[in-house]
């Protein structure tokens, strides 16, 4: 064992999706719309439910919050990718690999709490809508959500801290396209046997809790759709908890596969194509999934295009475009 081999690595290389060169414009043009919609789309439905009152329950809270954090997990990690795709060198800094996965892993954090009080909440709603004021009150959805978030920080900063404990001595290139954990782990001179013990005691409980949470508000929903007596009312539950559970299958199975599985550590073949969507896949397809198959955000869309109070905010916000 030399001395070389063990100093400090401070500069990372993301090898990223591809190394054909034939295959990195049409990736590019396909990544960039992707993260443009996925902008749009959450950011927009952010703002939607921040001006509209009639929005400001425990439901759209819950699902703002998650869209914002969609966000912030697009902004994480698609313009790093989007640099590389035409970078020579497609280097990163230690420090910023440790802040994107920082984010990454505070926006997952938190998405997995949010899904777990949405899916609580739509029980609640469903199965007992006379209770559904006391039992889902303002307090306890800002409760729910604070907690949400400092959850997420705690997570994320538990296995940042971590992850300085180690010393990468060999090849300083990550096969991935973000400095993602698991890639990480395998650079590293010293046993990660302690930093895999923290991802199976935090992100298990947090992932056995919430998936839970999930499962169970979700049996109680469909006991409940199937003892509607109305056709109409149960094809409309049934559609949009369809939908919801397509939604929350992928995300948590994407995560399952990648940090519960044996030797997910050394086997890192299929970290990029699952990684694909739950980093950015998922992120694009919630506004859609959660919002535009819900007639009452469409119709205060409309209504306040109608209004044309998106053009007030914007004045308000940037009174410079007009001059």
């Amino acid at each position: 064992m030399t001395e070389h081999n063990y100093s400090m690595t401070t500069i990372f290389i993301l090898r990223g999706l591809t190394d054909r060169p034939e295959l990195k414009p049409v990736l590019f043009v396909v990544f960039f719309v992707i993260y443009l919609i996925t902008m749009v789309g959450n950011l927009g439905l952010v703002v939607l439910i921040y001006m509209e009152r009639r929005l400001h329950t425990p439901m759209y809270i819950f699902l703002g919050n998650l869209a914002l954090m969609d966000s912030c997990c697009s902004c994480a990690i698609t313009p790093k990718m989007l640099e590389n795709f035409f970078s020579e060198d497609r280097m990163i800094s230690l420090d910023e690999c440790m802040a994107q996965f920082y984010f990454f892993c505070f926006a997952e954090t938190v998405d997995c709490f949010l899904l777990a009080a949405m899916a609580y909440d739509r029980y609640v709603a469903i199965c007992s809508p006379l209770q559904y004021h006391t039992r889902m009150s303002k307090k306890l959805c800002v409760q729910m959500t604070t907690g949400a978030y400092i959850a997420g920080n705690v997570h994320s900063m538990i296995h940042v801290g971590f992850l300085f404990r180690l010393t990468f001595c060999d090849s300083p290139q990550i096969n991935h396209f973000f400095c993602d954990i698991l890639p990480l782990y395998r650079l590293s001179c010293v046993d990660p046997f302690i930093n895999e013990l923290m991802i199976f005691i935090f992100s298990g409980t947090i992932q056995s809790f919430t998936i839970t949470t999930v499962i169970i508000s979700y049996l109680f929903i469909l006991f409940t759709i199937f003892k509607m007596k109305s056709k109409e009312g149960r094809g409309k539950a049934s559609s949009t908890f369809a939908s919801h559970f397509l939604s929350v299958s992928i995300f948590y199975g994407s995560l399952l596969f990648m940090y519960a599985r044996p030797n997910t550590v050394k086997e890192g073949n299929n970290d990029i194509p699952v990684a694909v969507f739950y980093a950015l896949v998922i992120p694009l397809l919630n506004p859609f999934i959660y919002s535009l198959r819900n007639k009452e955000v469409i119709n205060t869309m409309k209504r306040l295009m109608r209004n044309n109070k998106f053009h007030n905010i914007l004045k308000q916000m940037f009174p410079t475009v007009e001059n």
